[in-house]
């Protein structure tokens, strides 16, 4: 253990957790507004894998990893409709939806994959940015400045959507037609509309999510995302539906996971070890929830939906 508890080794595996802790922000941030209006989605897997294909295929067609990005949200924003329509419009069980929004979406992906391309192909995915002279700063450079772009973009989203949820006419539609929303229908407020809205924002983060998930190791395999989104919507709970406990919970997350696969490299953990290590996000995942279950409140109206009278 003392090779880990080095200062190059503890900075490289902060630093990869910051990375790693990336789609777990962006999904989780998409599925907050979601949850805020009423609807949960349990198929947050599907959609980022269904993004993380179109992110790959895209990038390893055009050479574009900016193209493979609108790709992915692309990707997502279709799935918001099919979702929207599913749960909204049709009334369906949203549990039940959603587990067959990721059904979809792993049959689906893995299908074309092996019909588009058959065997792994590497792509030039994302790079970290060069900032100069900041990029070079001992540890702080290695840790802040060594990131991609959209590493960045999600951590700027965390503020980004607390504004929106409580200082916008959108947000607070958001978040009334999710906890009384025959109230919010009285006042004028489109209940089923704001609810559209709100799936259609959070797959598209779901899309890229899992877009950045491909792009950033360039490569994609089926179930690409293992059980990343389900954490995802885990995180929702974790961080109370704030935006600020979410980036808590994801970088928590991506430093374990981080912390696994370092210890992994440097041969801390073998054989038998490495697999109920890999189980380590998981197990904290269930830990968490169980600790936290008792002291949240979802949101009033979260899964119930919502018919206007006539």
């Amino acid at each position: 253990m003392s090779d880990f508890f080095t200062v190059s080794v503890l900075v490289a595996t902060l630093a990869s957790g910051i990375r790693l802790a990336t789609p777990f922000l962006l999904s989780a941030l998409g599925e907050t507004i979601g949850q805020r209006s009423g609807v949960l989605n349990l198929g947050v897997e599907g959609v980022m894998l269904i993004g993380a294909y179109a992110a790959y295929i895209t990038a390893l067609r055009t050479g574009s990893v900016v193209a493979g990005v609108i790709a992915a949200m692309a990707a997502g924003a279709a799935m918001g409709v099919v979702y929207a329509f599913i749960t909204v419009v049709m009334h369906a069980t949203q549990g039940i939806s959603g587990i067959g929004i990721f059904l979809f979406g792993l049959g689906f992906t893995d299908l074309l994959f092996r019909q588009q391309v058959g065997t792994p192909v590497p792509i030039d995915g994302l790079r970290g940015l060069d900032m100069g002279a900041l990029s070079d700063l001992p540890v702080v450079g290695e840790l802040l400045f060594s990131h991609n772009m959209l590493t960045y973009v999600a951590f700027a989203l965390v503020p980004v959507v607390w504004f929106a949820m409580n200082r916008t006419t959108f947000g607070l539609n958001v978040r009334a037609v999710g906890e009384t929303p025959e109230a919010a229908d009285t006042l004028g407020v489109r209940v089923n509309v704001v609810r559209t809205q709100a799936i259609i924002i959070g797959n598209v983060m779901a899309g890229l999510a899992g877009g950045t998930l491909a792009l950033d190791v360039g490569i994609f395999q089926q179930n690409l995302t293992s059980g990343q989104g389900f954490i995802a919507v885990a995180l929702v709970y974790f961080g109370a539906w704030r935006s600020s406990g979410v980036m808590a919970g994801a970088l928590l997350f991506g430093v374990v996971s981080s912390t696994v696969l370092q210890l992994k490299t440097l041969g801390i953990i073998v054989g038998a070890n490495s697999t109920i290590a890999a189980m380590a996000p998981a197990i904290l995942t269930i830990v968490v929830l169980v600790l936290v279950s008792r002291r949240i409140g979802a949101p009033s109206a979260l899964t119930v939906p919502f018919e206007r009278d006539s």
